[in-house]
């Protein structure tokens, strides 16, 4: 830590004003401010740096963006207070990259600068570095045998070899080791001599990628970044990238902004998980950042998945990237049996097997495998036992008498308790026919467990969901119940996939509903083996489309219908929307200051949680800097004037309703 002395200052002889970034989150301040740099801290005050700086009177936290000869303030300049650290964490193509996303989300630098940067560990910064020099970088081609089912695939890590920068949208076969397979794509970047970015969903596929990645770089050339790690671990990792030890970085979305050095191919796999977007302001998604790096820096581009966005779509059918699929020759080969219980022939004698949860296809595929001796994996939208119940006798929801919240029962002697408050409601009468008695509205993951080890009395139940999350089971006869997302890989994968309780998936009241039951499904068959042997069961109407494209493995034709219906009907990725959610009189207040586009739409209002409301603004994708300026503009009107009401800005939010 460097500090100042107030007596006898005097600017530094070279480049003397530094331009800071402020980290006040307000955003009529979104803008560098000059500061004089003090001769004694000219050689530690570099751009990248943590800085204090007084502003407003206070000593606040900066970041110092560049210096510059002169300065176009006509007042004095204050002097910056101290340099933090002469470590220079932010690197000038993050600081570039964070002002483009801020702008792409009607945010602010600082906010953006919070999200690229983790905090200091001044500990881990004093640590000696290692002398050892950096493992050499694999010179060979990468052998593309791994990427011999999909035609362009050699061609995509020939690319990457030659320091090209090739975009590409994947859709994964069944059974497909795509850990191995971005590892493949990432050592082709290494062997042209530039660095990667991979971003994936949760740490189960970081584990996976980072043990693929050891296989084929070797050990110490990649780190992993995640915020599970803890501060030591995630800063330690992050300074390595930042000096360049290491050509590659893995992890969750905290590596999104991760500073690479000659970045030749950002990669995310899985885009349409909702765990890539970012929580915190400005609410950036992770591809749309990943995009942003391939234009800033000229990169390559891998988006890859089982299932395939209506985003991902769109990135094909403009030609800002090429879709690397297999032929349907080579589908066919790897998929498993696929079937709904829509087609059950059981159906035409038995009209009540149509609403039963476990019909007779799907308990046919299960005894079948269970006796091969092999593991039956069956997915369940809902975790907990009965995670919502209603009343016996007249159906009315169960609800709980202080918050409205829905009830659930944790257990079969269990008391029913509410979701939302966490009060118990054990003299529950319905207000409807005060009747006491309840019933599953929703059946949850541990009661199917429990269901299932009654129709398979002597198998083995296991389950995997939030409380337990397994990574793996062996290949025996067993039952794994899972939620979407826990899914345990099988040693040799599954004799069957049960994929119970779709209607949970396909009613929600989301846009992308359709979208995402499909991934769920696709992401669960994938585990299954190819037919004969594999076997999965949709327990769905075949008729449906994300049920067809299920049953054709082919999620280029599911997204290329809803990115159609997205444009007809007007909503993002076809346009830019944006949301505006607070108190009514805010939200006015916020749009009526905004100077919107003259083609703008402004829908709504539409109510939202905790009694406040949602507008929702939408214009064509080429308006859609100019929104975001309007927006950002408005939000730093009204923090100038110090309106009390906060409002939340999201552009192209994951749900609009």
């Amino acid at each position: 830590m460097t500090t100042t002395k107030r007596s006898d200052r005097r600017p530094a002889d070279g480049s003397p004003v530094a331009r800071v970034c402020v980290d006040v989150p307000l955003a009529h301040l979104d803008r560098p401010f000059d500061y004089l740099v003090p001769a004694e801290l000219d050689e530690v005050a570099v751009p990248g740096t943590r800085v204090k700086v007084r502003f407003a009177g206070q000593l606040v936290d900066g970041w110092l963006l560049s210096r510059a000869d002169d300065s176009g303030h006509t007042g004095r300049l204050a002097y910056l207070e101290k340099v933090v650290s002469p470590e220079p964490v932010l690197a000038p193509e993050v600081a570039r990259l964070a002002r483009a996303v801020a702008d792409r989300y009607a945010g602010s630098l600082a906010d953006v600068l919070r999200l690229a940067v983790p905090p200091r560990h001044a500990r881990v910064e004093k640590e000696p570095r290692d002398d050892q020099p950096t493992p050499a970088a694999p010179t060979e081609a990468v052998d593309p045998r791994g990427w011999r089912d999909y035609p362009t695939g050699p061609a995509l890590l020939r690319a990457l070899t030659d320091g090209r920068a090739p975009r590409a949208v994947w859709s994964a076969l069944p059974a497909e080791d795509w850990a191995a397979r971005y590892a493949d794509a990432v050592a082709a970047t290494v062997a042209g001599g530039r660095g990667a970015v991979v971003v994936v969903p949760d740490a189960r596929d970081l584990d996976r990628l980072d043990a693929a990645l050891t296989n084929v770089l070797g050990p110490g050339r990649h780190v992993t970044l995640s915020a599970a790690l803890g501060p030591a671990r995630r800063y330690r990792a992050f300074l390595a990238a930042r000096r360049g030890e290491v050509p590659v970085v893995i992890g969750t979305r905290a590596a999104m902004f991760a500073p690479v050095a000659r970045l030749g191919l950002v990669a995310i796999w899985d885009d349409g998980d909702d765990l890539h977007s970012e929580p915190r302001a400005p609410y950036p998604h992770a591809r749309d950042v990943l995009l942003t790096r391939v234009q800033l820096a000229e990169a390559g581009a891998l988006v890859g998945g089982y299932a395939r966005t209506a985003e991902g779509q769109l990135l094909v059918e403009t030609g800002w990237a090429r879709e690397v699929v297999a032929d349907r020759s080579t589908v066919r080969a790897r998929i498993p049996a696929i079937a709904p219980t829509g087609d059950d022939p059981q159906l035409a004698r038995d009209p009540g097997a149509a609403t039963a949860r476990l019909p007779s296809l799907a308990w046919t595929a299960a005894r079948d495998a269970l006796r091969q001796d092999l593991p039956v994996l069956v997915q369940v939208p809902r975790r907990g036992y009965l995670p919502s119940i209603s009343c016996a006798e007249c159906r009315t929801p169960a609800r709980c008498a202080h918050c409205a919240g829905p009830l659930a029962l944790p257990s079969a002697g269990g008391t029913p308790v509410c979701r939302w408050c966490a009060r118990v409601a054990a003299a529950y009468a319905c207000p409807q026919c005060g009747g006491r008695r309840l019933r599953a509205a929703v059946t949850g993951a541990r009661r199917t467990a429990e269901e299932l080890g009654r129709a398979f009395p002597g198998v083995s139940v296991r389950t995997s969901g939030r409380e337990e999350v397994l990574t793996d089971v062996p290949g025996g006869a067993a039952l794994v119940v899972a939620t979407p997302g826990a899914e345990p890989v099988a040693e040799g994968g599954y004799g069957a996939v049960l994929l119970l309780d779709s209607w949970a998936l396909l009613t929600r009241a989301d846009l992308r509903a359709g979208e995402e039951a499909l991934r769920r499904w696709m992401a669960a068959a994938a585990l299954a083996r190819p037919a004969p042997a594999g076997r999965v069961v949709v327990v769905a109407d075949g008729a449906l489309a994300p049920v067809q494209a299920l049953l054709r493995w082919d999620a280029g034709w599911f997204a290329g219908r809803e990115l159609a219906e997205r444009r007809e009907l007007g909503f993002p990725p076809a346009v830019r929307m944006a949301s505006v959610t607070g108190a009514a009189e805010a939200v006015a207040d916020l749009l009526a200051a905004a100077r919107l586009p003259n083609d703008a739409e402004v829908l709504g209002p539409v109510p939202a949680e905790e009694g406040r409301e949602r507008m929702l603004v939408r214009v064509p994708r080429a308006r859609a800097a100019a929104l975001a300026e309007a927006l950002h503009s408005a939000a730093g009107a009204r923090a100038a004037r110090k309106a009390a009401d906060p409002v939340r800005l999201q552009v192209d939010p994951l749900s609009l309703f």
